[in-house]
């Protein structure tokens, strides 16, 4: 299996060794919900700092409750609602330094202080998003924006 040291090189190189790990975990497996479940397995393991890092899923219309690793989430999101909600509603990534400040933010978790949401598209449809949470403010950057961008990519045709 695959061993990482985020130490030893850049955050180019954890991406770029993630995205080959996800590939390999899931090139071989058409359930969904088994390569959702991989691949928040993969980033909470190799991701530092995170609190909370899993899917919501596009279900008749709203955001509900994929595969994750953390603390216990909410189950169902609206489109347009919160962090998630956004990306969602908008199919462009949330980068939120201080979730405190976003407009209509959902605590699942008081503990939260900065998040990444990556919509996962496929022709132009939504299937999910990938949430990462994170007790640090600005934890997340423009370089976990790109490398999340790559992983949601990757899975948007091994989720539909």
């Amino acid at each position: 299996m695959y061993k990482f040291d985020i130490s030893a090189g850049t955050k180019a190189d954890l991406y770029r060794d993630l995205l080959a790990a996800l590939d390999a975990l899931t090139k071989d497996e058409t359930d969904p919900i088994a390569n959702m479940a991989n691949a928040a397995a993969l980033v909470w393991e190799y991701l530092p700092d995170l609190n909370w890092a899993g899917f919501y899923r596009l279900v008749e219309g709203e955001l509900v409750l994929g595969p994750f690793q953390g603390k216990v989430a909410c189950i169902r999101i609206p489109v347009g609602k919160g962090v998630c909600g956004a990306a969602a509603a908008t199919l462009k990534t949330q980068l939120v330094d201080d979730v405190h400040a976003f407009p209509g933010h959902i605590a699942c978790d008081a503990a939260s202080r900065s998040e990444l949401v990556v919509p996962v598209t496929k022709d132009g449809m939504l299937i999910a998003v990938l949430d990462l949470d994170s007790p640090e403010p600005a934890r997340f950057d423009a370089e976990d924006a790109a490398g999340c961008e790559a992983l949601a990519a990757l899975l948007a045709d091994r989720l539909g």
